[in-house]
């Protein structure tokens, strides 16, 4: 039986030695990775790993707690700037401005996060949607930050280890993204989780029962923004070189994408989302590459579109599959896992 008799049962990490298993496979997997495959593959392993981050931190602000934000991209170049910049001009350890530019990023999502109580719907989506450009816009018109020339991202040696490729840097950010993982877990467990939910469902309710909408709302978008800032430094140093039209509106509208395609309110649903569409993002964009495949779609832009139309062809299939999953399975990937999970226990009844 799922049901569950006490707080302990709801709080336990592991709810049972099937779950133990898969776990200890997971990180079995993850340590022989960049052993079992190419190079370029542990590059789109990092990929998706920072965009996990990023997925399950905008899933506690938008799935658990209700609040929408179209300025993620904005967070995730203060992290990324700011990290580069405390130790390329300020000599900080890497640890140590990783860190300290997520807190920025958090102070900016608390500021952020005010609006949050007089706005909601539409009009808080405008209301993040003019930081994320604006700090772009900032950060590309400021010699300090490289204007529009961008930032080169110095060396990153930790301690004796010198982490100058892809191979070496995969462990650090899988370590990172495995600790967020299991912290955002536990948060959604505790007190300030289930505000949060609370908040999401009925606010007018939450406050009648005691929730300090100031203080949660406010914490919900902190979260969220330390994980895009977190995020955001480490995406520095698996591209090596960061500038402001990187950090567009598009990004933002990608990191809500992932989390609305894996699930909302669901970490689970966050990785899958962000896995897939980030594997999609990398996948796609050589698609003319592809043996008959793109030279049909070059021949079918030509006579009908642009050829710009197919190289942005990701984009499509982006907007194709959420309209799929809204229309099949709201509850996005993780729905669908729930449904399998679901039929198999059942089989063959």
């Amino acid at each position: 039986m799922d049901i569950k008799r006490d707080y302990y049962e709801d709080v336990r990490f592991f709810q049972s030695g099937v779950a133990v298993f898969w776990f200890a496979a997971l990180l079995t997997f993850l340590a022989f990775y960049p052993f079992l495959f190419k190079n370029y593959y542990v590059y789109v392993a990092n990929y998706m790993a920072i965009n996990v981050i990023v997925a399950i931190g905008l899933n506690i602000l938008v799935g658990y707690t209700g609040l929408i934000s179209l300025g993620h991209a904005g967070f995730f170049a203060i992290g990324a700037y700011g990290t580069v910049v405390l130790m390329s001009r300020f000599h900080f350890p890497f640890f140590a401005a990783l860190l300290l530019a997520a807190l920025f990023a958090a102070l900016f999502g608390f500021l952020l996060g005010l609006p949050a109580l007089r706005l909601e719907g539409p009009y808080l989506s405008i209301a993040t949607l003019g930081f994320g450009l604006t700090i772009t816009k900032v950060i590309g018109r400021i010699p300090f930050f490289g204007g529009r020339q961008g930032l080169h991202a110095p060396p990153l040696v930790i301690g004796p280890w010198h982490l100058d490729t892809d191979r070496k840097f995969y462990y650090l950010v899988i370590l990172v993204t495995l600790i967020l993982a299991a912290a955002a877990r536990n948060l959604i467990k505790t007190k300030v989780g289930r505000a949060f939910v609370a908040i999401r469902d009925a606010d007018v309710a939450a406050e009648t029962l005691g929730v300090n909408l100031l203080i949660y709302k406010t914490l919900a978008f902190a979260v969220s923004a330390f994980y895009a800032g977190i995020a955001g430094g480490l995406y520095a140093f698996v591209l090596r070189f960061i500038e402001p039209e990187m950090f567009s509106l598009l990004m933002s509208i990608i990191f809500l994408a992932m989390i609305v395609v894996g699930g909302l309110g669901s970490i689970l649903g966050a990785v899958a989302g962000a896995c897939l569409l980030s594997w999609l993002d990398l996948e796609l964009r050589n698609i003319l590459s592809i043996p008959y495949l793109g030279t049909w779609l070059e021949h079918l832009s030509k006579s009908y579109f642009s050829i710009t139309g197919v190289s942005n062809i990701q984009f499509i299939i982006y907007g194709f599959i959420m309209v799929l999953i809204m229309v099949f399975e709201p509850l996005g990937i993780y729905g669908f896992w729930l449904r399998t999970k679901r039929y198999w226990k059942t089989w063959p009844f």
